[in-house]
């Protein structure tokens, strides 16, 4: 496959539209659906600005969902302090909340556009942004595309891409090569993943590390906390936290084994989808135990065995009442959730083995005795079973997992370097505007 064909496909593609040539990265309309939308807020998905554009420069930073809203939020706030323009898109409900609680007014929100030419033209016209950010693997060809014609420096931060991505770009190595041209700047998450990115075409390629390691620790409602922790007073607990489908099963089945082992233990199960309680309240529920939901406000009593945390937006909640937490997506599911904040509130960290997607931040924490990772159920049950019998080592681990993730801190002053070239030229723009204006 030649360059020029590649091109000429892109091109194509451009003016089709994604659904007219899927294998381009991903078609991003599916996952607008399934209960994401804010109605009222529809027509930004094609592209209809619900806010005026602000005068002078504009910046676009776009985040996906909430783990990368919460990741950018610093940086969003660093920018700020520049005096520029923002506008922030995000893809779900849940971060557009997230950006609302930590950003407010300071930036314009939006929700991204499709990946189709209209949407992505109208979303273009309006804002005109001088500068695109783009947060971690959100690779939408129609959008690199569009701002490349219209000649906008296009910045990837944070960036990464995971076995089953870089396997599925490589086979399509012209394409690839033709789509990231079009990037300023790659700001890689690790050294994997600048070698990769290189690999496919993109120039110039920087490592800056994990921006998710300078976040702050996720917030909590003392007032919350603080009831909680009276309902649970000295029972043991533990947590399996961001967990996907058969992995709540299998928190429920460890601590069906712990309980009798352990006196009154209480098992915090928290799933990366809350809309999935109803079926998974019943289905522990069918095997015996006693779940009270966080969202229903149900007391956590005596015979209480898992307290089901089927609400958004409150994982500093559940992580600070343990002192143990699994992350989920790593048994059941591939790829692994962010081990980062449980470790930054001082918490032992388990997991299964299929964390691809946080490699580097799991060996570091592995490497330092601050996390575990096990092969099944039963190896999670007595790794569990260890970490509540052993008050030293539970401790030890806890302090080498914070320990870690404040050596692994400095991401953010990295990417600001690499950004300085695009932002500061803005910057004195800005503040040309401003004495122009008085």
């Amino acid at each position: 496959m030649s360059g020029r064909w590649a091109r000429a496909m892109l091109t194509a593609y451009r003016f089709a539209g994604a659904a007219a040539y899927p294998l381009v990265g991903p078609y991003v309309a599916w996952r607008t659906s399934r209960g994401k939308e804010d109605r009222n807020r529809r027509r930004e998905r094609y592209g209809v600005a619900g806010r005026p554009r602000p005068e002078g420069p504009v910046i676009w930073i776009h985040a996906a969902s909430v783990g990368e809203t919460i990741a950018v939020v610093p940086l969003v706030e660093s920018i700020l302090d520049y005096g520029v323009n923002i506008v922030l898109t995000t893809g779900t409900v849940t971060s557009a909340q997230v950006a609302d609680e930590r950003l407010g007014d300071r930036i314009i929100h939006q929700y991204v556009p499709l990946d189709l030419k209209p949407a992505v033209s109208r979303f273009l016209d309006h804002w005109q942004p001088d500068l695109a950010i783009i947060a971690e693997s959100e690779i939408w060809p129609m959008t690199i595309l569009e701002l490349g014609a219209r000649r906008v420096p296009q910045v990837l931060v944070n960036g990464r891409l995971s076995d089953r991505s870089f396997t599925s770009w490589k086979k399509r190595a012209n394409i690839a090569e033709a789509l990231f041209e079009n990037l300023a700047h790659v700001v890689a998450q690790s050294d994997i993943d600048g070698e990769r990115f290189r690999s496919l075409g993109a120039r110039p390629v920087t490592v800056s590390g994990n921006l998710k390691v300078d976040t702050a620790p996720p917030p909590v409602d003392d007032r919350a906390l603080a009831t909680l922790r009276r309902q649970i007073g000295t029972r043991p607990t533990w947590a399996a936290i961001s967990t996907h489908d058969g992995e709540e099963v299998v928190a429920a089945e460890v601590h069906a084994t712990l309980h009798k082992r352990h006196h009154g233990l209480l098992t915090i199960v928290v799933p990366r989808h809350p809309d999935r309680a109803e079926a998974l309240a019943a289905q522990i529920s069918g095997m015996g135990l006693k779940v009270a939901r966080r969202s229903k406000g149900d007391r956590i009593v005596a015979d209480t065995d898992i307290l089901l945390g089927d609400t958004i937006g409150e994982m500093g909640l559940y992580l600070r009442l343990t002192e143990i937490a699994f992350v989920g997506r790593s048994l059941t599911s591939e790829g692994g959730q962010n081990p980062l904040e449980p470790a930054m509130l001082d918490t032992a960290v388990l997991a299964g083995r299929n964390v691809q997607n946080f490699r580097e931040a799991y060996q570091r924490l592995i490497d330092s005795g601050g996390a575990k990772l096990v092969r099944d159920r039963d190896m999670l049950a007595g790794a569990v079973h260890f970490l509540l019998t052993n008050e030293v080592a539970r401790h030890e681990m806890m302090a080498a997992g914070a320990a870690t993730v404040d050596e692994m801190r400095g991401a953010l002053a990295r990417t600001l370097k690499s950004l300085e070239p695009y932002i500061q030229p803005l910057v004195v723009k800005s503040r040309l505007k401003g004495a122009n204006g008085r």
